[in-house]
């Protein structure tokens, strides 16, 4: 069997290979009988023989290649398996490849892993798709926006939980679509409930760190009304209810970097309801992004982002202490206009 993994959700490719490796047997015998390749420079002959190998007091073998399928996308010139160069060294590659494959041991279980789709042109996702007894193929694609709330729930599920949807609505629009840290996230939870209850809007806000976003975007609005004393009250809530000063530092800086993409964006064209699936955010911190971007110009914010660099050095290094430092920037932000 070959089986091709590819798109850009690298937790649940994973996931899958963790249980591809699982199904091998004693781990002992599975790791002496897995091998990592590396796509981008592995040569045909090199993947061949690994592949040929027999197992070690085992059926099966597996061989995972990263990146190879990718390298032999485009066309043009490179590097010849033998280090020559060789204008059509890919299309060759591939032809031998593809013909390998037909003849590919039955003690062998090929996968290659691609950390983006591949094009459904591609040679050997064509003949993972047409050969359906040894060819597999599967693409993980990031859940966008409008699927993240199902996929959290349905996770959750799978760990004998249960949560409420305007929990799950929560996690999706602070954590945004990073799958590995949504999963930390809902086993922190999952093991606060005991799986006793369902996880709850409350608990999210209690054991959620990301969730004090929320209480960013207030004190974002108050920087963009020039606010300072608001600013500076939910600096110290903020602070207050245990954040930690570099923490709180870095959502906020988060929150400037989504200002600016989202602002880029808008002023190149990109429709309203794309923008956040472009950069891969929850609708709703898109949309806020967009209403708070409108208070400085390009400019503003991108010298108000390299301040935020300045007063994180500057607590990183001990040049000043973390909660005076948030003090000065606030005090700075919301004084006037902000100068280029």
């Amino acid at each position: 069997m070959f089986y091709v993994l590819h798109g850009e959700d690298e937790f649940s490719r994973s996931e899958v290979l963790a249980e591809m490796k699982a199904k091998m047997g004693d781990p002992a015998m599975a790791d002496l009988n897995t091998t990592f390749l590396d796509g981008r420079k592995v040569t045909l002959a090199e993947l061949m023989h690994t592949c040929d190998t027999v197992p070690f007091l085992a059926d099966r073998r597996l061989v995972i290649v990263e990146g190879l399928l990718t390298r032999l996308q485009g066309g043009g010139k490179g590097k010849a398996d033998k280090g020559k160069e060789h204008p059509t060294w890919k299309k060759e590659y591939l032809e031998e490849l593809t013909a390998y494959l037909k003849r590919l041991p039955d003690t062998a279980r090929l996968v290659f892993v691609e950390d983006k789709s591949v094009s459904p042109n591609h040679p050997v996702l064509k003949m993972a798709l047409a050969d359906k007894e040894r060819g597999h193929a599967r693409e993980f694609r990031l859940p966008t926006s409008g699927k993240l709330r199902r996929w959290i729930i349905d996770r959750v599920e799978k760990k004998g939980g249960e949560i409420e949807a305007s929990a799950a609505e929560e996690l999706a629009a602070f954590v945004g679509s990073d799958l590995r840290l949504l999963d930390q996230e809902l086993d922190k939870l999952i093991s606060y409930v005991d799986r006793a209850r369902p996880i709850t809007k409350a608990d999210v806000h209690l054991l959620v760190s990301y969730v004090q976003q929320a209480n960013v975007f207030e004190m974002v609005d108050a920087l963009g009304r020039r606010d300072g004393e608001q600013a500076l009250k939910l600096l110290h809530r903020l602070l207050e209810d245990g954040e930690h000063p570099l923490s709180l530092l870095g959502m906020i800086v988060r929150q400037f970097r989504i200002m600016i993409q989202v602002k880029d964006l808008a002023e190149r064209g990109v429709p309203r309801a794309k923008i956040g699936t472009q950069l891969g955010l929850h609708s709703f911190v898109a949309e806020k992004g967009l209403r708070q971007s409108r208070n400085f110009s390009m400019e503003q914010l991108e010298t108000i982002y390299r301040k935020l660099l300045e007063t994180d050095l500057a607590i990183k290094t001990g040049q000043m202490d973390q909660v005076l430092a948030l003090d000065m920037l606030m005090a700075g932000l919301s004084r006037g206009k902000t100068k280029g």
